[in-house]
């Protein structure tokens, strides 16, 4: 048995999702064991390499370093894939924007079935997947020969970095011949706050903020948690705050040790988003909002009051 898991990077660093991917490939061979290999693709990668070599469990790190591979587009990145899946049994990802864009054409072109973001390994041929918006949990066993996956990061803790040493790193000549797309450019949203996915503590607004400009009285909360800040879809759709801080089913999967949920009614498809949250604390006037049968801790107030208060008690 041996795996292969696709690194994700950004800004020249190992993304933080890679190590729990390891974690769910060591799941996988851990009754049986096998090789688990990184490769990581991408131009002027060394030291996003030698990090991953540095991941516990990790056997061996091949580099694709080329100018083909630098944004991880998802015909070049999917052709090389193509190219070393036949030594694996399983290739993985995280359920990333990247893993989700790339994987389905890996397995189409090796025509075998996806089996998207799992969040438990049963047995290496069997996994536990969220459907119905994370309402049920299906059991699904694959025979293929190359079992695709994308995982869940939040179904894993993340594995530390290797105390017996630095995994090998080996080069991958292969060069993808890429016709079908150009990278044009990328519009990065900066901020000084952690980033969504991987915050220790996020708090999030929704339909109850009212507008966009009442976000901001979760800014001096935020500061002083140290916490991301999200919102749910109702108030994205509503145009309170750009997509890329919802929460949600269609958004970011977060489980943080703390989630604020502040005017948030807790629908479904929020609920899917944050629900393995540590602790869920929430705020809403409405005491029969949903939001409440998840919480750990519940203000039954009006958020407006509620949160000058909360800020000034930190």
């Amino acid at each position: 048995m041996s795996i292969l898991i696709l690194a994700e990077h950004h800004d020249g660093a190992l993304a933080g999702a890679t190590a729990h991917v390891v974690a769910a490939a060591q799941q996988i061979v851990k009754e049986s064991g096998g090789d688990i290999d990184v490769l990581v693709a991408g131009e002027n990668v060394a030291a996003i390499a030698e990090a991953a070599a540095r991941l516990d469990g990790v056997s061996r790190v091949r580099v694709a370093d080329h100018a083909a591979y630098a944004h991880l587009l998802a015909e070049p990145t999917a052709a090389l894939l193509n190219e070393l899946a036949g030594d694996y049994t399983h290739l993985l990802a995280a359920a990333s924007t990247t893993g989700k864009n790339v994987l389905p054409r890996v397995a189409a072109l090796r025509d075998v079935a996806q089996i998207s973001e799992i969040i438990a390994v049963a047995s290496p041929d069997t996994f536990k997947r969220p459907i119905y918006a994370g309402n049920a949990i299906a059991t699904v066993q694959s025979e293929d020969i190359l079992k695709v996956i994308t995982v869940r990061t939040t179904g894993f803790d993340a594995v530390a970095e290797s105390e017996s040493g630095a995994a090998s790193v080996e080069a991958v000549d292969f060069v993808a011949d890429n016709t079908q797309s150009t990278f044009l450019k990328e519009a990065l949203a900066k901020s000084d706050r952690p980033e969504l996915g991987a915050a220790r503590v996020v708090i999030s607004g929704g339909r109850g903020m009212g507008n966009g400009e009442n976000f901001t009285l979760l800014d001096g909360i935020a500061d002083k948690l140290g916490a991301a800040i999200g919102a749910s879809r109702a108030a994205v759709d509503a145009g309170f705050v750009p997509n890329d801080m919802q929460v949600g089913q269609t958004g970011k999967i977060v489980a943080p040790e703390l989630y604020i949920a502040v005017g948030i009614s807790g629908a479904i498809q929020h609920l899917a988003g944050m629900k393995d949250s540590k602790v869920i604390v929430a705020i809403n006037k409405d005491e029969e909002a949903p939001i409440f049968q998840v919480a750990d801790y519940g203000l039954v107030a009006d958020l407006f009051e509620a949160l000058p208060e909360l800020e000034s008690k930190l």
